[in-house]
């Protein structure tokens, strides 16, 4: 039987290389494969690489590991490539939006500053992602390059513009929010087919069916009921997938807003539904702010807790994992190419043939595909409303195609052009300003000298 060679770039984040291999275990098409973990991070490598081979052990699993700070002697001989790097650390994000706040950016419709695909994050990983993909192909030309890290926009309408001989598609686990709308809802993730087209934190579900009945249908039942309704948001928390906002907009506009969509966080378009603590607490939204802090919060203790349980070789690593996400898309997908298995996995990919119909041909959607032994083929989904169409071009191809040109280009007239159009931004001079300040970080001269 043939075994593959997975390599699994930015391996110390720990949430994706254990639940990774706790996935791969599962899957006899991968039995025996090679899983090379490399991080430049040397304490969290080892960490990881010793969690990954005692699950392996605790599963019955037969995978082998190496690991190595050499993307090269990584990606040689490898089948696929899982890129989860994070260039910057999230310390350089926060420092960041400290500098946006002073200058009067907030939380809520800002993409490109307030949010974690930030400017000056997204240019590291721009290169970062170029240097990858001119690696891979090199010493892995026919290997599939499955990028997870952000931007996924931005990265995938990057690569595959300029790179379009590599095999690579874009994935994004928001998509897993319709499991949880079918549960909501008193049906499993079994029951629910659907579509959810957009663009990467941008997608709407548009169409669907649960146990063969439409999904909108059993949703209209569930909110006219307004003791059951007001029940569940009293003690539903904030946001979810059938909060108030989301609902709210719903009724307004008949599509519900998946994933980071009508997020409490950075994407969290509308803006107006976090226009002050008032309107948020209508909605019952929390404050963006709480739910990023509490986000850096639960990954600092995550690596914290990767690296201790490293050191306690009694301790049972499959179910520290056990609260990771099992819909993650890598593994299926791998499986799916690998075996010859077909099944349609969402996937970021460029609109090529209008999957999307009104987004630009030459820009990256989150579409179903078709996935097998012969490739990955996107499907063509129902066109969205026109109006949502319209903020998608405003409000992401927009601003993704000003930051891709500013940097391609390394023009700073260009990258103040992207913050202007920031819902936040006010003046030339208030963004002039702001950017100065965020280049004159010490760890930003790479940055500063690229762009002129």
């Amino acid at each position: 039987m043939k075994t593959f060679k997975i390599s699994l770039i930015g391996a110390g984040s720990g949430c994706f290389s254990t639940g990774l291999v706790r996935d791969i275990c599962k899957c006899k098409t991968l039995s025996g494969s090679l899983i090379s973990l490399m991080d430049i991070n040397t304490e969290r490598l080892d960490a990881v690489h010793n969690l990954c081979e005692r699950l392996n052990k605790e599963l019955g699993g037969d995978l082998r590991f190496e690991k190595t700070t050499d993307r090269i002697e990584s990606l040689k001989g490898a089948d696929f490539v899982i890129n989860t790097a994070l260039t910057a650390p999230h310390e350089r994000l926060r420092e960041g939006w400290k500098i946006a706040e002073k200058y009067g950016f907030k939380l809520g419709g800002s993409y490109h500053v307030m949010y974690d695909e930030a400017f000056w994050l997204n240019f590291y990983q721009f290169r970062f992602m170029e240097e990858l993909t001119l690696d891979i192909r090199e010493h892995c030309p026919n290997a599939w390059h499955l990028m997870v890290s952000n931007p996924v926009v931005a990265g995938v309408t990057l690569l595959q513009r300029k790179y379009p001989d590599v095999k690579m598609v874009g994935l994004c686990h928001g998509y897993a929010m319709t499991y949880r709308i079918a549960e909501l809802l008193g049906y499993s993730k079994e029951d629910i087919t659907y579509q959810m087209p957009g663009v990467n934190h941008f997608v709407w579900l548009n169409e669907g069916r649960l146990k063969g009945e439409p999904i909108f249908d059993v949703l209209d039942r569930w909110l006219a009921d307004d003791e059951k309704t007001s029940e569940f948001w009293a003690n539903s928390g904030r946001g979810g997938p059938l909060g108030k906002k989301r609902m709210d907009f719903y009724k307004k506009h008949g599509v519900i807003g998946i994933g980071d969509t009508l997020s409490d966080g950075g994407a969290s378009w509308p803006w107006w539904y976090h226009v002050d603590d008032e309107t948020e607490k209508k909605f019952g939204e929390y404050t963006a702010m709480d739910g990023w802090n509490a986000y850096f919060e639960k990954v600092e203790r995550r690596a914290n807790n990767i690296i201790e349980l490293s050191k306690q070789p009694d301790k049972s690593v499959e179910e520290f994992v056990g609260n990771i996400s099992p819909d993650e898309l890598m593994v299926p997908l791998i499986e799916a190419i690998a075996g010859d298995i077909p099944r349609v996995i969402i996937v970021n990919t460029l609109n090529k043939g209008q999957l999307v119909p009104g987004v630009p041909e030459d820009f990256e959607v989150e579409v179903p595909a078709l996935c097998s032994a012969d490739g990955i083929h996107p499907i063509t989904t129902k066109p969205l409303p026109k109006h949502i169409i319209a903020h998608i071009l405003r409000d992401r191809v927009a601003p993704v195609e000003m930051e891709l040109e500013a940097y391609e280009t390394g023009n700073l007239e260009f990258l103040k052009e992207l913050v202007l159009m920031d819902k936040w931004a006010t003046s030339m001079e208030q963004v002039t300003e702001f950017i100065d300040e965020i280049m004159a970080l010490p760890y930003h001269e790479e940055m500063r000298k690229h762009y002129k």
